[in-house]
């Protein structure tokens, strides 16, 4: 009787929900980081490795007096970008406001991009809707003026349909009637859909899905069933119909909507499928959970990812295409850095690297505009994959400029062996294959010939707040040698900074072509002068490093040898940094969290681009 009973009690107990404590391990069966690296925020790249060979590219330049440089409109708001990948294109989707989150007017805009290097101007996908008038979200609460437009807002941006072969952004229309209200309440105007089409054309602009106090009749535009295209409408269906999908909508939408799977507040949404099927699920706040069933359910409570650092900024997990596991966060409490972290089996993530380390200044003022790189995005499972095999990511930059980033995959820190790059010797669309890149509007990084026709690392500057900048990451080392040629186009402005860094991004060597028309290298606070240099001439520089003296020999076109100290002490070093401006520190930890008032000239240009020519550079062991 006694074994009855007990058989008895553990059927009932099957029966009952199961929860994440009775079923699962946060250390073990849940995402979870065993690694050991941390990110130290007193620094912008965190002191973290990079990964090997990750391009950073701006791809849409705020400008709020020269909306030809930027938008075509000058809004300076500009965030949630997301991305996607069909018929050999990228696409990369994001909101804008004039000025402040949350603020109307508000829009959303398209880039793409057959290369993933030469994007084009932003177009608008779905543009301003304007709020009906007398419009309330509470019976004693303010009413729209019927001039305000309603609030665009998107946790999810793409669907590709392989069934109908049709590409369909997704954008919201939410309500916002005063500065601090929110368009996520539930109480918005709904879901839009349109279809970007092969030719580049878009297709009209339906509602997907209203929010409960609007319909077809009440809205300016037409719900997608009325669509002639039945294969449009079969694609929006099967939206519709994946709860993967729909969970992405959940702050949104209506709080009782039947086809949001767990309805329960949790923001940014993203996951990915394990090999056994199973699908981990990601949020704000490194929050976790799986499902078992292809997101139509999920273990309760949901869990903050054990060993995770992350605060409210999004969150980026994927399986990569070596059929491993990635998740791309900012691994702080505050939106800085980026970084990469990967995992053999999508649970355990054993391992910290560098995606994007600098933060631009913030050039414009607005509410809750936070500094650095944040907000990421991957592509999304059946959203495409680039014939190159890496991993593509966009994010905004301050909650200003929208950036994307390729990843290559398999994602690693450790550079194998020394290398002797002569660019133009190297394979066409190969040279930067293992170089990390910070390519900006105004301060680009690219291959380019000079006018003899001869490939050269080429970065110019005419960006009055940033720099561009081009890394190559050699084997730890403590006596080695390094040589490099470069070549000024002009001695009287702009500036070349060389570093010989650790692993942690701290030099103990730095070389200068500064705007006096000199060569210096750094001694402590001061700098001495390695001679003049002319505009349009090509200087080697050969180095040989010993971290055990912590000293340096300096050899300028073959002339004298030159002994040096270095400025900070190292073991090794491993890594050799070009920038075309002094290294930044500000924000720091302590900066305020808020800004509303602009830069002094925040939309200037400076008058006379900088250029500097990088033909080669060999790094080998002593």
């Amino acid at each position: 009787m006694k074994k009855m009973n007990a058989l008895l009690a553990m059927m009932a107990l099957a029966l009952l929900p199961m929860t994440a404590q009775q079923t699962l391990d946060i250390k073990k069966d849940l995402v979870h980081y065993t690694g050991t690296t941390m990110s130290n925020v007193d620094y912008h790249h965190g002191q973290l490795q990079p990964a090997i060979g990750v391009h950073n590219q701006q791809i849409m330049r705020a400008n709020r007096e020269m909306p030809e440089e930027s938008d075509g409109f000058g809004w300076t708001y500009n965030h949630a970008s997301m991305i996607a990948y069909w018929n050999e294109t990228f696409y990369v989707e994001y909101l804008s406001d004039s000025v402040s989150e949350h603020i109307p007017p508000c829009q959303t805009l398209l880039i793409h991009s057959k290369d993933g290097q030469n994007w084009s101007k932003p177009e608008v996908i779905f543009p301003p809707y304007i709020m009906p008038e007398g419009l309330q979200k509470t019976p004693d609460g303010p009413k729209a003026d019927g001039k305000t437009s309603a609030l665009m807002h998107q946790r999810v941006g793409f669907y590709v349909s392989e069934k109908y072969d049709k590409l369909i952004a997704i954008a919201y229309y939410g309500i916002a009637l005063f500065a601090k209200d929110d368009p996520n309440d539930g109480n918005g105007i709904g879901r839009v859909v349109r279809e970007i089409k092969k030719d580049g054309t878009y297709g009209p602009i339906y509602f997907l899905r209203y929010n409960h106090a609007f319909n077809a009749k009440n809205t300016d535009y037409p719900f997608y069933k009325k669509s002639r295209d039945k294969k449009f409408v079969a694609a929006c269906d099967e939206i519709l119909a994946n709860p993967l999908y729909m969970m992405q909508m959940v702050e949104e939408a209506d709080r009782d909507d039947e086809l949001i799977p767990l309805k329960k507040q949790y923001k940014a949404f993203s996951y990915y499928h394990l090999d056994n099927g199973d699908v981990v699920g990601l949020w704000k706040h490194a929050l976790t959970s799986i499902s078992k069933d292809g997101g139509k359910t999920w273990y309760e409570p949901v869990q903050r990812a054990y060993g995770f650092v992350n605060s409210n900024a999004k969150i980026w997990g994927q399986r990569t295409t070596d059929g491993k596991f990635a998740t791309v966060y900012n691994p702080s409490e505050y939106r800085w850095p980026l970084a990469v972290s990967t995992s053999e089996d999508g649970l355990n993530y054993t391992d910290m690297m560098l995606v994007h380390g600098e933060i631009s200044p913030m050039r414009y003022g607005g509410q809750y505009k936070s500094r650095g790189p944040q907000y990421v995005r991957g592509i999304q499972e059946g959203n495409g994959q680039p014939a190159d095999g890496k991993m593509w990511l966009t994010y905004s930059m301050n909650k200003e400029d929208i950036w994307v980033s390729s990843v290559p995959v398999p994602v690693v820190c450790k550079a194998a062996a020394h290398q002797k790059d002569v660019f133009n010797e190297m394979e066409d669309g190969k040279e930067l294959d293992y170089w990390n890149t910070y390519d900006l509007v105004w301060a680009p990084v690219k291959m380019k010939k000079d006018a003899q026709g001869v490939k050269c690392l080429t970065m110019g500057d005419k960006d009055p707040f940033d720099y561009a900048k081009a890394e190559k990451i050699f084997p730890a080392s403590s006596a080695f040698s390094v040589s490099f040629e470069v070549c000024p186009e002009q001695n009287d402005h702009g500036q070349l900074q060389v570093e010989i860094q650790d692993a942690k991004g701290q030099p103990s060597i730095r070389i200068s072509f500064d705007a006096d028309g000199r060569i210096y290298s750094k001694s402590g606070a001061r700098y001495n002068s390695l001679g003049a240099y002319e505009a349009g001439k090509t200087y080697r520089i050969d180095l040989n490093v010993d971290c055990e003296f912590r000293t340096y020999t300096v050899r300028v076109n073959g002339g004298r040898e030159v002994r040096r100290i270095f400025y900070a002490p190292a073991a090794t070093l491993e890594r050799v940094m070009f920038r075309t401006g002094a290294v930044r520190f500000d924000p720091t930890p302590d900066t305020p969290a808020d800004r509303f008032t602009d830069m002094e000239n925040a939309s200037s240009v400076e008058a006379k681009e900088a250029v500097f020519r990088i033909y080669s550079l060999e790094t080998s062991a002593k």
